[in-house]
């Protein structure tokens, strides 16, 4: 008897806003998470970011991987971007170098990996309201 629930996609695509960096990550999906920090809100030129932390085995460049430029924004700190359009694409750290946090945004829908935590609430954009959902909040960085 075959199951009438929907099963989770085993892969998910995404991609720039010029469609010129497409790429695909395969397995499950971890939950969003979500970053205040004033770095995190220059480099989407938003309130906040939405990361998608996703180990380099999963992830799968289809097309325009050379238009990826990269930016140190601070020792240790990648933040990549389509060299066309200017999309932010992820983050690496140098001491999680096999894990790229995809910005959340790219994702095709639907998307159904849940939101995890909010994180760097104390510096948050003052002029976006302060969170009201019940996940959970850090001030700083979450503890590991």
């Amino acid at each position: 008897m075959r199951s009438s629930q929907p099963t989770a996609p085993t892969s998910r695509t995404g991609s720039c806003l010029c469609g010129g960096v497409r790429f695909s990550i395969h397995g499950e999906l971890a939950p969003i998470q979500i970053c205040h920090c004033s770095q995190c809100r220059k480099a989407q030129g938003g309130p906040l970011a939405t990361n998608v932390p996703v180990s380099a085995n999963q992830l799968q460049w289809l097309a325009g991987q050379e238009l990826l430029r990269e930016f140190e924004s601070s020792p240790g700190k990648v933040r990549a971007f389509c060299s066309v359009c200017g999309s932010p694409v992820y983050s690496q750290r140098g001491h999680q170098p096999d894990v790229l946090r995809i910005r959340a945004g790219l994702l095709d829908e639907p998307l159904d990996a849940p939101l995890a935590f909010h994180q760097h609430t104390a510096s948050r954009a003052r002029w976006w309201p302060e969170t009201q959902d019940s996940l959970p909040q850090y001030d700083a960085a979450r503890p590991a």
